[in-house]
């Protein structure tokens, strides 16, 4: 198996599940890196040069029968997806399995229209396919809130809500389905419940024993109104993961 991103967030708990699971695997990296725990690594930059990315593509996918492409950022995942989608084509994968975002077809923001991109790209490609949407990480709704908590005064974005759903649960569902047959669209992954984004800075600051002013905020335009008509969420047909956010803020802080 294949898998990009497989130093990111996501890709360090999915590595252990495949390795547990007596699969050997390859990480496609920016960087060179040794062997360890039967994981070997092959160099790569999806965001380079797309030549020398296509290369270093076609010699990382050499052997492999399924992709995990779990690899993305801020911005550029629907160019990359396309360059993983035409290695995978030649070296014949029988399997491609993709990291998506629930929204990424009504959330007017760049990310989630590369994101949307990165959907059809995969869908488009011919090979068998799974994708799998999913809510935002706790780890990224403790960046945000930890950030917005260090100001005086802390803006609580009135009727932004998030489900945010732990990176292990997503991980274990990702290698669920890596493992089985291609099954297309899958069912999107969520957390056990929906919070306003003041809730999350709340509950955050509660678990430390402090307390801030929340200014209630409107996040104007286009954007304020898909967060508002909750089209960043999936209320129903979702699977939702067990670990809420408070039992992620005990561990988290704890440590």
């Amino acid at each position: 198996m294949l898998v990009t991103g497989g130093t990111g967030t996501l890709g360090r708990q999915v590595l252990p599940l495949l390795r547990a699971a007596g699969r050997p695997v390859r990480v496609l990296s920016r960087q060179e890196r040794a062997a360890a725990d039967g994981v070997t690594y092959a160099r790569g930059d999806l965001l380079g040069d797309p030549a020398e990315a296509a290369a270093r593509l076609d010699a990382a996918m050499a052997g492999v029968h399924t992709v995990l492409h779990l690899a993305g950022g801020p911005k550029g995942d629907d160019a990359a997806t396309r360059l993983v989608v035409d290695a995978a084509r030649r070296a014949g994968v029988r399997h491609l399995v993709y990291i998506s975002v629930i929204g990424a077809d009504r959330i007017p923001l760049g990310y989630f229209r590369a994101k949307l991109g990165a959907e059809e790209a995969v869908a488009g490609s011919g090979l068998p396919y799974t994708v799998l949407r999913a809510a935002q990480f706790h780890d990224l709704a403790f960046t945000v809130v930890e950030k917005m908590a260090k100001l005086p005064v802390v803006p609580a974005p009135g009727g932004v809500r998030w489900q945010p759903v732990d990176v292990r649960e997503v991980a274990a569902r990702l290698v669920e389905l890596a493992l089985g047959e291609p099954a297309g669209a899958v069912p999107d992954l969520a957390g056990p419940t929906v919070y306003e984004m003041g809730e999350l800075t709340r509950r955050y600051l509660e678990a430390q024993g402090r307390s801030r002013r929340q200014l209630p905020v409107r996040v104007p335009g286009k954007v304020g109104r898909a967060y508002r008509a909750g089209d960043n969420l999936t209320l129903t047909g979702a699977e939702h993961g067990r670990r809420t956010w408070e039992e992620y803020l005990a561990e988290r802080l704890a440590a």
